[in-house]
């Protein structure tokens, strides 16, 4: 191996742990990042957009119990996805109410938890399912939906497809939270596939328009590695 490529390994290695992202030394692991985030912008969401609407009242009461295993102090990612006798989970949600708004975030949180839970085939699945909104309080979960979804791409190897939706990504959400962050994961995967001018690109736009970011910093290290 060329001494260039062990360096440029060893920089996006110590990036990747900072922000406990995909490239592992032992074996790749996808990251669920901003679940806080997400989980504040979906309560606005939810309001507006299930409670007010009375047909989708019960939607709304069945998300919520699924929520609090998702969201606790121990959240418990099987019993919020698969439900049991004492509340419902996402998949009831989905099955029972999948037209309606509470239906349609309740793909997104399925597929979190599929992810949380191992199943890449099941998180892609219900991921995909879910319908961006064309409003200001769900783009951090428009935005978030598409970036797992590039986690997956990663996770198979699929770095062309994983670029593409990291670029999607931070166009559906130019917020300091998620644009960074997707940026970033760019960067990390033209690095990884070579490709120094796209990778470049993502760095410019992170110094332009998030310079004071701690991604910036690590993508300044991934590129300065080629």
């Amino acid at each position: 191996m060329a001494k260039n490529e062990i360096q440029q390994e060893a920089v996006v290695a110590e990036a990747v742990s900072k922000t406990e992202q995909f490239f592992q030394q032992n074996g790749k692991k996808v990251v669920i990042a901003l679940a806080v985030v997400v989980l504040v912008v979906v309560g606005a969401y939810l309001y507006k957009s299930l409670v007010i609407d009375g047909n989708a009242e019960k939607a709304s009461e069945m998300i919520v119990e699924a929520q609090d295993r998702f969201a606790g102090e121990n959240p418990d990612f099987a019993l919020a996805l698969n439900g049991d006798e004492n509340g419902a989970g996402f998949i009831d949600v989905v099955e029972q109410y999948g037209s309606t708004a509470a239906g349609n975030i309740a793909k997104h949180y399925a597929g979190i938890c599929y992810l949380r839970l191992g199943d890449l085939e099941n998180a892609e699945k219900y991921l995909a399912m879910y319908d961006a909104v064309d409003e200001l309080a769900s783009e951090v979960v428009n935005a978030q939906n598409l970036g797992l979804r590039g986690d997956i791409a990663v996770e198979k190897g699929e770095y062309e497809a994983a670029a593409a939706l990291y670029k999607k990504a931070v166009a559906a959400s130019k917020n300091i939270y998620t644009a960074p962050l997707y940026l970033y994961k760019q960067t990390l995967v033209y690095a990884q596939l070579g490709n120094k001018a796209e990778a470049q690109k993502c760095l410019d736009a992170l110094q332009t328009n998030y310079p004071m970011a701690a991604e910036t910093r690590d993508a300044e290290k991934v590129v300065g590695s080629f």
